[in-house]
């Protein structure tokens, strides 16, 4: 009996030990952070901006039109050129050989020539005396026609041989800036390889390409805002000058072209640009949803997203089905199991579960 009193005793002494040792700590729970995006319709926005790369009007590539070494090249980068100006030349070595070769054969000709009409002058002198046959005439007028012509073909061969020596210059074919170098004095070159490229135009254009789903909302004419990360706070008004009417295969875009109407000196070739494009009078695929093609994922059940459900201060992912449609350039086209103003996450699919807290970022 005393032995059961004593072991009653402890073990009172014991829980009240135990139930005063200190208060636990109490774990917090953590909640994975997520990105998320709120379902939207393509094209939506009344005014929609697109990247693009600045360039003159008009760039030509500079080349000789023959094969040789570069004896002279007058050319720097942002070198200003006149019309006419001499930029480059070759040694011209083999066109100069040529082009006196056919001077020794013009001079032959003309010779050949000479002769062939004194001897018809000669031949109709004695026809015309009776003291030679018509076929002796006929053959001195041929042999005649024959050497006019030969010389004539020489002469043509001395015009095109001084072409080829020209071939061998490089003069400025406009007035305009030298943009791009990739050739130096005593370098051989062959025909029909840029040597430089000269940026001759005075308006300034933006190459950009559009998507499918606002390209019918783009006219010609249509005004446009431009800016630049190079040039802050200015922007530029602009008109679109070119639509393309087919895609480019290469970017799944549209291309197009818009001019700069008020361009600056600061504006430079090969700028980065942003174009504004209105749509406001434009239907342009409005009642298309789309997603970012990232927040799509896909198990054995089809595809999926996680959509948001918040509770008050608490939000949840729920894995919710969806049905894809074509593949825009801003995401997939959503034809069923979304709607309009949801959140989805879009970042980190493959770390959430369904039902999951989520913290919202």
């Amino acid at each position: 009996m005393k032995l059961i009193s004593k072991l009653g005793l402890f073990c009172i002494v014991t829980g009240m030990f135990l139930s005063c040792g200190g208060e636990q700590k109490k774990e917090e729970k953590f909640l994975r952070p997520v990105k998320y995006q709120e379902v939207g319709f393509l094209g939506g926005e009344r005014v929609r901006t697109f990247s693009g790369t600045a360039r003159t009007d008009k760039i030509i590539n500079l080349s000789f039109r023959s094969s040789g070494i570069i004896t002279q090249f007058d050319m720097k980068l942002g070198q200003k050129v006149k019309k006419g100006q001499l930029l480059a030349k070759l040694d011209n070595v083999q066109s100069r050989l040529a082009y006196e070769q056919s001077i020794t054969q013009l001079n032959s000709a003309a010779s050949q020539m000479n002769t062939s009409k004194l001897n018809l002058n000669r031949i109709r002198s004695l026809y015309e005396k009776g003291s030679t046959s018509l076929s002796d005439f006929e053959a001195a007028k041929n042999s005649f026609k024959n050497a006019e012509e030969s010389y004539k073909s020489a002469n043509r061969g001395v015009e095109i041989q001084q072409e080829q020596i020209n071939y061998g210059y490089i003069y400025a074919p406009e007035d305009g800036i030298i943009a791009s170098i990739s050739a130096e004095i005593d370098e051989n070159t062959q025909a029909g390889q840029s040597v430089a490229i000269l940026n001759s135009g005075t308006d300034m254009e933006i190459s950009l390409g559009l998507p499918e789903s606002v390209i019918n909302g783009v006219q010609e004419d249509m005004e446009v805002a431009v800016d630049f990360s190079a040039i802050p706070n200015e922007t530029f008004k602009a008109k679109v000058t070119e639509v393309a009417p087919a895609v480019d295969a290469n970017t799944a875009t549209y291309p197009v072209r818009v001019t700069v109407v008020n361009p600056s000196e600061a504006i430079k070739s090969g700028m980065a640009a942003n174009v504004a494009f209105d749509f406001g009078d434009h239907e342009i695929d409005e009642n298309r949803l789309v997603v970012p093609a990232h927040a799509v994922g896909e198990d054995s059940n089809g595809r999926f997203v996680f959509l948001i459900e918040e509770e008050g201060e608490t939000a949840k992912v729920k894995k919710q089905p969806i049905a894809i449609g074509d593949l825009a350039s801003d995401g997939f086209e959503i034809t069923s199991g979304l709607s309009k103003g949801q959140k989805i996450a879009t970042a980190g699919l493959q770390t959430l579960l369904d039902g999951q807290e989520v913290k919202l970022q």
